[in-house]
């Protein structure tokens, strides 16, 4: 028997140390060659770790959330016959691994997985137990009126356990969904419903790309002095282009309002360069980018990543549309490469549906600048007709925040950039001219 010292591989260019995120493997688990052993983090890659030989493991370094330095030892297998050749003690495939299953599911997993005992229980069980004594038939309910209801209120009151005949309708002798919701305020938890329901607490460790996140924004935060300007921009005229644009667009696909957007930022990127811009505080120089790489902050289930649209400025309406939904879709199913998940000079952060009346986003450091467009709501506003005169429209609105590195980015820079944005928005033809 011998002992293989397994050190932590080079798994990228440039990468000196990657933390664990959850090992496959324990100590006195037995391995073969090429298994699955580990899974580690560096930057916003998760790589898996296979095993260059089979044995016995013996000993692994850390748990979850530990940074191993690469050459440090990983993991010890104890090994039958000879120790590998140095060619082999490097081998270690390293390969893009899908998002790890969230702690909530794995609990759910466990839950719901039978107890060993109970299987061995199962299978042990007389296959021939005696006979259960045949059940008293229930008794006859007492007769009552029908109550008139709907099937969909009727279906609600029988998952919620309520018995219609205990229902006082409101009016016409139907019991409504309002009646129900009445029914349960004042008959649940002594005349009130109550106000919540009770969780059981939970301690989750901070590991990953949560773990990531949280060190990137608090650095952000400690060492970028933020402010944020909001303008209110009138999109009627964009979203009815859109429209126009989607109904035409064939085998193109579909517009959403964030093609339009990146469109007007690019168009009004190059009269200011200052917001284009990575700041190396430690060196004291900015570097002022000519071609915009525009972040795109997208939620995922394991956290917030923000893959990169590469020259954004040289993409059409559609080649935008494409690339937004390809890179989208890549960070979800962690099969985004660490190429399209860094380099950005730029980034665009959406809550989407969710939107908000305004935000004041954080900036993904060392750039100068996010800008984050919020929900477009309808309202009505003072419109001034061809003859002139003023007139009362609906209108369709949206605020467009920015937040700036002011050590880089002046107040004024910034509004002036916005304002430019808006003349586009709000004349959209400008954004498909040359």
């Amino acid at each position: 028997m011998a002992k293989f010292t397994f050190n932590m591989p080079d798994v990228g260019e440039g990468v000196a140390e990657a933390e664990i995120v959850e090992w496959q493997v324990k100590v006195g688990d037995t391995v073969e060659e090429d298994q699955h052993l580990v899974d580690v983090m560096t930057d916003k890659a998760t790589i898996d770790i296979e095993s260059p030989v089979d044995g016995k493991v013996v000993e692994i370094a850390g748990e979850a959330g530990d940074v191993i330095s690469v050459g440090a030892m990983l993991v010890v297998i104890e090994t039958e016959g000879e120790l590998p050749d140095e060619a082999d003690k490097e081998k270690a495939v390293a390969t893009p691994a899908p998002a790890a299953v969230s702690e909530e599911v794995e609990e759910r997993i466990e839950v719901e997985t039978p107890d060993a005992s109970d299987a061995d229980d199962a299978i042990t069980a007389d296959p021939e137990p005696e006979p259960l004594p045949a059940p008293t038939p229930a008794p006859e309910p007492a007769p009552h009126a029908k109550v008139l209801a709907s099937p969909a209120v009727r279906k609600r009151a029988k998952d919620l356990g309520i018995d219609l005949s205990q229902v006082k309708p409101a009016e016409d002798g139907r019991v409504r969904h309002g009646d129900l919701d009445q029914f349960l305020s004042y008959n649940a938890g002594g005349g009130f419903a109550a106000a919540g329901r009770t969780r059981e607490d939970e301690t989750i460790k901070v590991i990953g790309l949560r773990k990531r996140i949280a060190q990137n924004m608090s650095a952000s935060k400690r060492h970028i002095p933020h402010f944020t300007y909001v303008e209110e921009c009138d999109v009627t005229e964009l979203e009815r282009m859109r429209a126009d644009l989607n109904s035409a667009r064939g085998e193109k696909p579909k517009l959403t309002m964030l093609p339009l957007l990146i469109t007007a930022i690019c168009k009004v990127i190059p009269d200011f360069p200052m917001i284009n811009a990575r700041y190396d505080d430690e060196a004291n120089i900015v570097t002022r980018h000519g071609s915009v790489h525009l972040g795109m902050a997208t939620q995922t289930d394991n956290g917030l990543m923000v893959p990169v649209i590469k020259d954004a400025q040289s993409r059409n309406l559609w080649q935008l549309a494409s690339e937004i939904g390809r890179l989208a879709n890549a960070a979800r199913d962690g099969s985004a490469k660490s190429d399209e998940l860094s380099g950005s000079t730029l980034t665009v952060t959406s809550l989407g549906p969710l939107g908000g009346v305004a935000t004041t986003p954080v900036i993904n450091r060392p750039e100068v600048a996010i800008i984050g467009p919020n929900r477009i709501i309808e309202r009505p506003m003072f419109v001034t007709g061809p003859d002139g005169q003023e007139r009362i429209e609906k209108r369709k609105l949206m605020n467009i925040s920015i937040s700036c590195d002011h050590r880089v980015v002046d107040g004024y820079d910034a509004a002036s950039f916005i304002q430019e944005m808006k003349k586009l928005i709000e004349t959209p033809v400008l954004l498909l001219s040359d």
